[in-house]
């Protein structure tokens, strides 16, 4: 089980995300690497939300071969190479999530591992 947490003595989370999540023990936990948006045929799209729409894909077919689902995500942090537009990127987090909402931390950073990944998703997960 886990549980959300936005305390009204701060200020309200900025986007669709909460500012914590508490999982009860035992769980089974589930840490992704960064997952990048490579396609199962190997291609990367030039498009952002191209991008994220992939990195959603690979994310969900690790938590269905986890045996798990969206709503077990607690965490998800986003590295997004600079100067890139956001809105397609959360847009995708968001679709992905539904009405899951999971802490998120989002990153911009000067470039990634490969030129043509425009954002990387890590997600840790608990059922």
């Amino acid at each position: 089980m886990n549980l959300a947490v936005s305390p009204p003595g701060i200020a309200p989370p900025v986007a669709n995300y909460v500012h914590a999540v508490v999982s009860e023990a035992p769980s089974r936990l589930l840490h992704t690497s960064g997952v990048v948006p490579v396609s199962p045929d190997g291609s990367v799209s030039d498009d952002i939300g191209d991008q994220a729409s992939t990195v959603w894909a690979n994310l969900q077919a690790i938590l269905a071969d986890a045996k798990m689902a969206v709503d077990d995500i607690v965490s998800v942090t986003t590295y997004v190479v600079a100067g890139e537009d956001l809105r397609p990127v959360m847009a995708a987090r968001d679709t992905a999530l539904g009405d899951h909402h999971a802490a998120s931390t989002l990153v911009t950073v000067p470039e990634l591992a490969q030129s043509t990944w425009r954002l990387e998703v890590a997600i840790i997960a608990a059922c």
